[in-house]
């Protein structure tokens, strides 16, 4: 057998582990409401070769490759536990197992590890929480997806209905083929069907009611049987406590903006600020993606190294609110062609800061210039420090926050040469540090951070409403503080 032959062979071993890794993380995810990830990532409705590939991308942030053969056995661990709602990181439980010294066996290791998330710990089931989508454009339409994938075990959020304004003919059908196939994002993971004698697009057995108004005031929601719901506002037409109270309607408990608040509606981004939101509070923003992307990694270099002032560059992909070609826009610079040409912008993300990181004293200001790219951003942070760093200091604490820290959903990590924005398409972290970007010199640090604008913000905004609906499981092993 030549060397070539036993990598073959190794390779079809691991496809077979995989093979054998499906219907163990699907069971655990329709039975018990759990969720198995490695470093952050769901292996749920994933592939054989999606499988070996999350596992591959280890060495991107953890320095070495994982392999299924070293995961399968804190899998099979799971399925003998009596398991409460939960997500459970099978890297992370083999990663802490090799440093542990104990002699524990991986079952017992295991058991300790996820304890809180069995007997008389364990999170009770939720009933779900209706949830109402008003407006299906781009975060809209991503939004759904993420809401429908995550049906999948019956409980949690689930999504009732889309509220849009009617565009005349085949609106219905339309509106279902723009959720079915995506340009950037690709096609629906699953099967789409239209009832339009009865206004329902039905995805992967979710039955999702399209109502049609452009006045929330005219709305009761009560009359489809959704009740308590969350209703996501897309449409970013109103931005102040006085015009999202608009939605208040019939059925609709709490109210969440997919755009900056204005006035005195807090301003969420999740892993920073979002235990701050009050249990009574009914209208929160979730911020904007730029605003995402900066105030994790920005919090975590404030909490190690202090930082005194900030400037954050974002150079940002094109949106709908821009022109196709040279034509009138209310500000400036915006009426010119998007494809064609790199506009200077305001960006709101700098003042954002203050209102999810009160606690930091900092001047940070911000500018933005929208390139001609349909998706993915980069946001460039430039920190002067309270204390001197080295690049390769920061750079491994940052990989650590992407790896153990309470922030490694919010803080992905990447070090490899070659990266380049589209290979972030579908990232479903707030923000992606690029080690090999990095620059840091005494007491400044300039962090490269990609972010998909559109899919990784929509992941944001879901875990927003996951926890102010109550259906926010935790994560299992916990988080180093």
């Amino acid at each position: 057998m030549t060397v070539n032959d036993d990598v073959f062979t190794n390779w079809k071993h691991r496809e077979e582990i995989a093979e054998s890794m499906i219907p163990l993380i699907g069971k655990l995810h329709r039975e018990q409401d759990v969720t198995v990830l490695v470093h952050s990532r769901s292996l749920v409705n994933k592939s054989v070769v999606s499988i070996l590939k999350t596992h591959r991308f280890a060495r991107q942030i953890a320095g070495e490759e994982l392999s299924v053969t070293e995961t399968m056995p804190f899998l099979a661990a799971l399925t003998e536990l009596d398991l409460g709602p939960s997500q459970i990181d099978i890297a992370m439980l083999a990663e802490t197992y090799k440093a542990d010294s104990r002699g524990l066996s991986v079952a017992e290791f295991t058991a300790e590890a996820v304890s809180g998330a069995t007997g008389p710990n364990k999170v009770e089931r939720s009933e779900g929480r209706d949830v109402v989508l008003y407006g299906f454009g781009r975060i809209g339409r991503l939004v759904a997806r993420l809401l429908i994938e995550k049906a999948g075990s019956g409980n949690g959020l689930r999504l009732r209905a889309v509220v849009v304004r009617n565009s005349g003919g085949e609106d219905l059908v339309k509106r279902a083929s723009l959720l079915r196939r995506d340009s950037i994002h690709g096609q629906f993971q699953g099967t789409i069907t239209v009832d339009e004698a009865n206004n329902t697009i039905v995805a992967n057995g979710t039955e999702i009611k399209v109502i049609y108004s452009d006045d929330p005031t005219t709305v009761d929601y009560t009359e489809y049987g959704i009740k308590d719901a969350i209703l996501i506002d897309n449409t970013g037409r109103w931005r102040d406590r006085a015009g999202l109270s608009k939605h208040l309607q019939p059925g609709i408990a709490k109210v969440v903006l997919t755009a900056p608040g204005k006035g005195d509606v807090p301003n969420i981004v999740h892993g920073v600020n979002h235990d701050t939101v009050k249990p009574d509070e009914q209208i929160i923003s979730c911020a904007s993606c730029t605003t995402n992307a900066i105030v994790p990694p920005l919090k975590a270099m404030a909490d190690k190294y202090g930082v005194l002032r900030g400037h954050v560059e974002t150079v940002h992909s094109f949106t709908n609110d821009q022109n196709l070609l040279d034509n009138y826009h209310k500000a400036d610079r915006r009426g010119r062609s998007a494809p064609l040409n790199m506009v200077i912008t305001e960006t709101g993300a700098a003042s954002a800061v203050a209102k999810a990181l009160p606690d930091l004293n900092a001047k940070i200001t911000g500018s933005s210039i929208r390139v001609p790219v349909p998706d993915v951003s980069i946001a460039i942070l430039n920190l002067q420090l309270a204390t001197e760093a080295d690049r390769e200091e920061v750079l491994e604490y940052l990989r650590n926050v992407s790896l153990t820290s309470p922030l490694r959903r919010q803080i992905d990590f990447i070090d490899s040469p070659d990266a380049v924005s589209s290979d972030f398409i579908g990232s479903r972290h707030a923000s992606i540090v690029d080690a090999g970007a990095t620059k840091v010199e005494g007491d400044n640090a300039i962090l490269y951070l990609w972010y998909d604008n559109e899919f990784g913000y929509s992941c944001q905004v879901i875990r927003v409403v996951q926890h102010i609906s109550g259906v926010e499981y935790p994560t299992f092993p916990r988080a180093a503080v």
